[in-house]
Formats: C-alpha cells, sequence, structure tokens
C-alpha cells in the first residue's frame, strides 16, 4: 500500500445543493490497488500505517482527476479555427480533418496526440466523440486503453449533408457499431457510446438504427449534440417538421440517464424538462461556444429545471483540453448574464470539472473525489518556482482562495503528475519535462521537485 501526503481540494457534495469546498492542508490518502482505503490527517494515518511507503506531494495541490464530458478524438489538429460560426467552422476546419482519419496510420498519430493532449491535461475520464470510420476509432480505443484512460467512446455516424466519405447508412452504422463495442464495451476502463453526430446529418432511419444499436448493447451510453447554434436549430426543424431539437432524438427513444448531449445552449423550457425528467445530461461547452458566437450558457435554467450538468472541452472548437480554462470561461459566462446567470465559486468549478463529470458519465461510485472507498484518480498541480500562479498560491488567504487562483491561472503546464487507479500516467520534473518518480533508502517516495 502506499500513502500520499498532500494537500487535497475536492466536491464530494454538490456545491450546487448547499455542498462546499473540502480542503485537507495535510491529508494522508491510503491507497491499495488503485483504491483509497483510508483519509484523514497526514499524522494519524502515518502513525497507523508506519510500514507503508510514502509519496509526499507537499510542493503542490493534489484534486481529483478531471472529466471531460465532451471532447473529439478527430480535431485535436484543428484548434484554433478561429473567426466562424459553427456550420461554416464545421464545413472548412473540422470536417475535412475528420476525413483524414479514413487513413489508419494518420489515425494512429491523431489517436496518439490525442490521448496525450487529454492526460497532460489531467483528464483521466472522457466522453469521446469518435471518427466516422470505424479502423479510427479502433486505434482510439487502442490507444486510450494502452494509457490507462477511463474513456467512452463510439463510431460518429451520419448519412447526410456532410462531405460525401463521411456518411453510411443505417444497416453499416449498426454493424460496424456493434463489432466495435463487441471489442471495447466494458473492457477495462472503455465503454461504448452510440454516437449520431447530431440529427441535423442524422435522419429518421439513422436516428432508429441508433436506438437499436443502443437496446442491443447492454449499458451502452448515448451522446450526440443539441441545440448550439440558431442556423442549426432552425435547419433541423425544417428537416424535422417543426420538431424540437431534443424531440429528434427523444421520440426515437435515445435520451435517458446514460444520455450526453453537448452545448444545449439555446433549449426550450420544454425540452430543459424532457432532459431532466428522462435524466439525461448535458456537457456545457464554454469556451468553443464562446469562439463559435454560439451563445451564452443558461445554467440558472439548467438547475431550476434539475438537468445535470459538467464541463466539456469540445476540442477543436474548443480552445484546448485544459479543463482550468472550461472552468475559467464557464465562471466568465455567468458573470457576463448579470441576473439570469449562477455566482461560481471555485468550488463549483472544481465540482463541474470532476464529480459532475463522473455523475453525469455514470461513475460517480468510482471517481470524481479523493474520499474512501473511490478509484485513486487525481492530479497534482504544482505551478514553476516564481512562475505568477505560483506566486498567488503562496499568497491565498485560504483554501477556497487558492483553488480559485488555479482555475485563473492554471494550465496544462501546471499539471505536474496524473494518475488513473493509483498508477502515474504522468510525472514532470521542476523543470516540466517527464521524468519518473524516485525513492530513498527509507522506502519514502517523493515526486522531484
Amino acid at each position: 500500500m502506499t500513502l500520499f501526503r498532500a494537500t487535497v481540494l475536492d466536491t464530494p457534495d454538490d456545491p450546487f445543493a448547499g455542498g462546499s469546498l473540502r480542503a485537507d492542508a495535510d491529508a494522508g490518502l491510503l491507497v491499495r490497488d488503485g483504491l483509497v482505503v483510508d483519509r484523514g490527517g497526514f499524522a494519524a494515518m502515518a502513525a497507523r500505517y508506519p510500514a507503508d511507503e510514502v509519496v509526499d506531494l507537499r510542493d503542490g495541490v493534489l484534486l481529483p482527476g478531471f472529466v471531460d464530458t465532451h471532447v473529439h478524438f478527430p480535431q485535436v489538429r484543428a484548434i484554433g479555427g478561429l473567426g466562424m460560426p459553427l456550420l461554416q467552422w464545421l464545413e472548412r476546419c473540422a470536417l475535412p480533418e475528420e476525413a483524414r482519419l479514413a487513413d489508419r496510420t494518420y489515425a494512429e498519430a491523431v489517436a496518439e496526440e490525442f490521448v496525450s493532449g487529454l492526460v497532460q491535461a489531467g483528464t483521466t475520464s472522457a466522453l469521446v466523440f469518435g471518427s466516422h470510420f470505424a479502423p479510427a476509432v479502433d486505434v482510439l480505443f487502442a490507444e486510450a486503453a494502452g494509457a490507462g484512460l477511463r474513456i467512452t467512446a463510439g463510431l460518429v455516424v451520419s448519412d447526410r449533408l456532410l462531405r460525401e466519405e463521411l456518411l453510411t447508412t443505417p444497416q453499416r452504422a449498426y454493424d460496424e457499431g456493434l463489432a466495435l463495442a463487441r471489442r471495447w464495451h466494458r473492457v477495462g476502463r472503455t465503454r461504448y457510446a452510440v454516437t449520431p453526430r447530431f440529427s441535423l446529418s442524422c435522419g429518421d432511419g439513422l436516428l432508429d438504427a441508433c436506438r437499436s444499436l443502443q437496446a442491443d448493447v447492454d449499458g451502452a451510453w448515448f451522446t450526440s449534440h443539441v441545440n448550439e447554434n440558431a442556423q442549426e436549430i432552425a435547419t433541423v426543424a425544417r428537416l424535422f417538421d417543426g420538431c424540437g431539437y431534443v424531440d429528434t432524438y427523444d421520440r426515437h427513444g435515445l435520451v435517458g440517464r446514460r444520455s450526453v448531449l453537448a452545448h444545449n445552449v439555446h433549449p426550450t423550457d420544454a425540452e430543459l424538462r424532457c432532459l431532466a425528467e428522462r435524466g439525461a445530461g448535458v456537457a456545457h461547452c464554454p469556451t468553443s461556444n464562446a469562439a463559435l458566437g454560439s451563445g451564452l450558457f443558461p445554467l440558472r435554467r439548467h438547475l431550476a429545471c434539475g438537468v445535470r450538468v459538467a464541463l466539456g472541452s469540445d476540442v477543436g472548437a474548443g480552445t484546448g483540453f485544459s479543463l482550468f480554462k472550461e472552468g475559467l470561461q464557464a465562471y466568465f459566462v455567468q458573470q457576463l448574464l448579470g441576473d439570469e446567470g449562477v455566482p461560481l465559486s471555485a468550488a463549483h468549478l472544481l465540482h463541474l470539472a470532476t464529480s459532475a463529470g463522473a455523475e453525469v458519465l455514470g461513475l460517480g461510485d468510482e471517481v470524481g473525489d479523493l474520499g474512501t472507498g473511490r478509484r485513486f484518480d487525481a492530479v497534482l498541480v504544482r505551478p514553476a518556482t516564481g512562475s505568477t500562479l505560483d506566486v498567488a498560491l503562496r499568497h491565498a488567504a485560504d483554501d477556497e482562495q487558492a483553488l480559485a487562483k488555479v482555475f485563473a491561472l492554471g494550465s496544462t503546464a501546471d499539471v505536474a503528475a496524473v494518475w488513473v487507479d493509483g498508477r502515474p500516467l504522468l510525472t514532470r520534473g521542476p523543470d516540466g519535462a517527464p521524468s519518473g518518480t524516485t525513492g530513498d533508502r527509507s522506502g519514502r517516495v517523493a515526486v522531484p521537485g
């Protein structure tokens, strides 16, 4: 067993429901086979477990691993396509890049970059939009499984309006999706998600096939886009004879507890009630919404209706993998909404990036906080000495203020170590370069720096 010593910040109790930040300045977390089996003050824990090795992380702040509820595997090289609304951005930036993943060798390179990007950002669990090409999705699962991430993903399907090489048929979509699910669903830390791109590019026949696939893959997830852009919404209504966007999925039985819909910037009250009644989750993607000019997310209306919300980076319309950045942008959005917004504290931001995402993805019993009984999925934040974040943290008045400074100033460069199930996926030395852990003769283990 290993005893981790650290300043630990997490949100086991939902701040939107009266919970607060849990902050332990000198905590001990005992980890056995990837599970936190005991937690308490370090002095008491060290006395209780004197023979166990110690990992001393007091030169940073330990947070739960981040949970990204909406991110696109094929779009890592498309980040930074600014100055366009959604549909124009798709045509010029995203879809040409996605078409390149027909080449398996190309897909392998992108998968490596994508998984590396998640790990470097401290993201340990993610709901991933896969590729339109089954071999590329297979590559994604293999890369994620090799790295050890918790990944839910699937074949992206469309049968109209997109580039010809990205289109499929209902039968092919079902057959390829089922084959992928048989290889990867519930294998290790991977799960399968039925993934129509959006109802804009999916007719009723294809959505029926998606429902059949979800029914035939026990425990499969469902994800797609909804209510992101005004032009998109109007086009969906025209294609479906005036049907509401959420209803295009719901009438096919695709909206439920294992459903996560991305964006939902412009929902109707009826749609919010439907999402709440079905228990579906919404992935709030604030940097993408801002970059594409899609609008300001109505968090207050979602919360009032009881709709579950977590964060998504939406790479590549989003501006990177970091959920620090997404949390900060979510804060900005609610400030800009004035009385219609929700005043967000640092605890709210951490909750949205960790425990809320875990709950939305059905992982709340395993990850999301660092309490006893949870898997040790964790991120060590340790800024470079003398950096602005380092200075700010050293002068923080309390733990809540320190966490606020992490979200205001933190980046992937400040992620010093990442663990999934207690296994280190990333360890950086003081210079920011990757390195291994080291031990001294006493048997104690310290992260370099």
